[in-house]
């Protein structure tokens, strides 16, 4: 497999002087393209800070952000919201669901966003909306909807523009064990169909373990 991603040497700090915070300490990793890859380590450890940096939501304090070789840090804030809209997903714990659209606007947002036209990003967020398996729920909106199927919308709208990589974190933090046993069983599926890249921080050891590699953090760290 090619390198989709390499972290190099990579740091991030929060304010300044005494009140400096040091959250990476010189992380450096490479994720292949089509790899699976689960980020784990206690509360604090920078797994989620180390995943915006990867997607770019954050800025980093030294190092390199490397996507099919390109330092992608090197570029300005507009072309890095282009980048990311084009080229990565992203499901948080909390789906972040606009309330007052129904689960088929809420996954055509980001395409109609990008520009791409009202029914072909139409076309596309009820394919999804299948493939996830909400087929009957595509005019409800966000609290007309479970917890489980909530964050299925939110992983069909990650996909939406069809990402090289999706980056996850914490997906299945407010689900119960059977409905996160459902979106493990989904993320795998989307995997395997649409070739996709993952990574996702987990505190869930039984997700963890389905995914090819597991890295640890430990204090900001590679352990």
């Amino acid at each position: 497999m090619s390198s989709l991603l390499e972290v190099v040497d990579l740091h991030k700090s929060y304010g300044s002087g005494s009140g400096r915070v040091e959250v990476l300490k010189g992380i450096s990793l490479s994720v292949a393209a089509g790899e699976t890859i689960a980020l784990v380590g206690a509360s604090g450890a920078g797994k989620s800070t180390l995943l915006h940096v990867m997607g770019t939501l954050d800025r980093p304090t030294a190092g390199k952000v490397l996507f099919k070789g390109d330092d992608v840090f090197r570029h300005g804030d507009m072309q890095l919201a282009a980048f990311r809209n084009r080229s990565i997903g992203f499901v948080f714990q909390f789906h972040h669901l606009l309330p007052e659209f129904s689960a088929l606007e809420n996954v055509m947002m980001p395409a109609l966003i990008n520009g791409m036209k009202r029914v072909a990003a139409e076309k596309a967020a009820g394919e999804l909306l299948r493939e996830v398996g909400l087929a009957h729920r595509v005019t409800h909106k966000p609290g007309e909807l479970s917890g489980g199927e909530q964050q299925r919308v939110a992983i069909a709208r990650a996909l939406v523009l069809s990402p090289t990589l999706l980056l996850a974190d914490e997906p299945t933090g407010n689900l119960d064990m059977k409905t996160s046993e459902e979106v493990h069983e989904l993320l795998a599926r989307l995997h395997r169909s649409m070739g996709i890249t993952l990574v996702i921080v987990t505190h869930n050891e039984k997700l963890a373990a389905r995914l090819g590699k597991t890295i640890q953090l430990v204090d900001g760290r590679i352990r």
